[in-house]
């Protein structure tokens, strides 16, 4: 079992990972928080990068975050202008914020993932797929366990019997 790192296990972890990523240099690090340059040095090798992903990830998520807040703001925005032109009788006025309101809402859709911009194809029902999975099964027949294990993987993925 390898050894624990010190710096990660060190009170003032966070501190020191600042005083590394701002390249201060290390003999200064050490006697600051009591900690070997050597330990410096194999934490700035092996745990620094992985700590600088996991913070520009959180970074991004927040600033997604945010973009869909401000996109959420428009959308009430755009509702509140939708039924003010409603109680005016503002035709002109409620088409072109019920247009805002939609775009707004596909763009949500597609930020939350609940909209899928590509193409879906089922190849399960198509007849070529059939007819290769036909060709397959009995190309396996002089072997019934590759034959058996490959039915049986085709069931599973396709939700049929795989039987061709």
């Amino acid at each position: 079992m390898g050894r624990t790192c010190t710096i990660c296990g060190h009170d003032e972890s966070h501190q020191i990972n600042v005083a590394l990523v701002h390249r201060e240099p290390y003999r200064r690090i050490a006697s600051q928080w009591n900690v070997s340059t050597g330990a410096l040095q194999r934490h700035s090798k092996q745990h620094i990068p992985e700590l600088l992903v996991k913070a520009r990830l959180a970074i991004e998520r927040s600033d997604a975050d945010d973009l869909l807040a401000r996109i959420e703001e428009l959308f009430a925005e755009a509702k509140e202008v939708l039924e003010a032109a409603k109680e005016a009788a503002d035709h002109r006025v409620v088409l072109a914020a019920i247009d805002r309101a939609s775009r707004q809402l596909e763009l949500l859709g597609r930020l939350r993932g609940e909209l899928n911009d590509g193409t879906t194809v089922n190849i399960v029902s198509n007849p070529q797929w059939l007819e290769l999975r036909t060709i397959i099964v009995q190309a396996l027949d002089p072997h019934p366990a590759a034959r058996e294990d490959v039915v049986r993987a085709i069931a599973e993925t396709s939700g049929a019997d795989g039987s061709g």
